[in-house]
């Protein structure tokens, strides 16, 4: 469906409508078309204008598409307007229309209230991931840095992981701040990088060369480089730890993975300790081993087949 590029009357509409094939999905189908083609609030406002005089009421989910285009296109006011409608109208909203009120208001001036929203959802649900970065954010862009490692300390603890992007926008917004805490949080987000070996793409690297860079009193350069095999760096000379494991963390990963996983909960039913046990004396006495295909995975490989026949 090719959506209007002028607003329309009731009747146009109702023209539009019975020429549709599926005129029970009509309006839905328009305004995915409207979100497509990014078109002019105007012309989805005629369409919801013509819903309400038709119905009476406009339905939840033309309300969350309407406000996906309003949010795409940073219209603050209708932004505020069909919160407003949906507070009246609805006693609790679902984690979409939260995401897309508080997306749409974090990256305005108006910025403080998605902070509100977000303690809303709090009350209800652990909110997502775009919900908590969101308003980080927009605390990073207006120099609130505490405020803004608040949120993501407390998005760690509840664990929701975060994006690259939202840890590199900490690296932007904190250039040449002279603050030994906000150094600290920083560096922190330096370790939960290397604790779980994340590796930072070039625009990040990028960001965290210059905020090493731009640190008052400090005397930091950055250099692109490429790592010997032998794990030193050509520019600082620095040998870089070794990530192949010792026999001591191998023999403890293995233990956690034995009784964690295959003696925890997650486990067949019909295995026994028994049949455990001749699979583990099995799997030693065939040591070692190059590839380890998990056969589960294999049974799904062929879509077109039955799972039973794959296994």
């Amino acid at each position: 469906v090719q959506p209007p590029e002028k607003p329309l009357q009731t009747e146009e509409w109702n023209k539009l409508r019975e020429d549709f094939e599926l005129p029970e999905i009509f309006e839905e189908v328009m305004l995915n078309s409207m979100i497509r083609c990014n078109s002019p609030i105007d012309v989805a406002k005629s369409l919801l204008t013509h819903l309400a005089k038709r119905d009476g009421d406009i339905a939840y989910n033309v309300l969350v598409k309407y406000l996906t285009l309003c949010v795409q296109q940073r219209r603050v006011s209708e932004i505020r307007d069909v919160y407003d409608i949906m507070k009246v109208r609805f006693k609790i909203l679902e984690s979409g229309a939260y995401k897309l009120l508080i997306k749409g208001l974090s990256n305005s001036d108006q910025w403080r209230m998605a902070l509100t929203l977000l303690e809303e959802v709090k009350k209800i649900m652990i909110p997502s991931r775009t919900c908590y970065e969101s308003c980080i954010k927009a605390a990073s862009r207006h120099q609130e840095m505490k405020l803004a490692f608040e949120l993501y300390n407390e998005m760690l603890a509840k664990d929701v992981v975060p994006t690259l992007d939202v840890l590199q926008s900490f690296f932007n917004f904190s250039r040449g701040m002279r603050d030994a805490e906000l150094q600290k949080e920083l560096f922190g987000i330096l370790l939960y990088l290397r604790e779980n070996q994340i590796y930072p793409h070039r625009t990040f690297m990028r960001s965290i060369k210059l905020w090493f860079e731009s640190i008052p009193g400090g005397n930091w350069r950055g250099h692109l480089t490429r790592i010997k095999d032998s794990g030193q760096c050509p520019v600082c000379k620095h040998q870089l730890e070794d990530s192949n494991l010792t026999e001591e963390e191998y023999s403890n990963l293995s233990e956690r993975i034995i009784e964690d996983v295959i003696h925890g909960t997650d486990t067949f039913r019909k295995t026994s300790p028994k049949e455990f046990e001749a699979f583990q004396a099995f799997v030693e006495n065939r040591l070692p081993f190059d590839i380890v295909i998990d056969g589960l995975n294999v049974s799904h490989i062929k879509s077109r087949k039955r799972q039973c026949e794959n296994v």
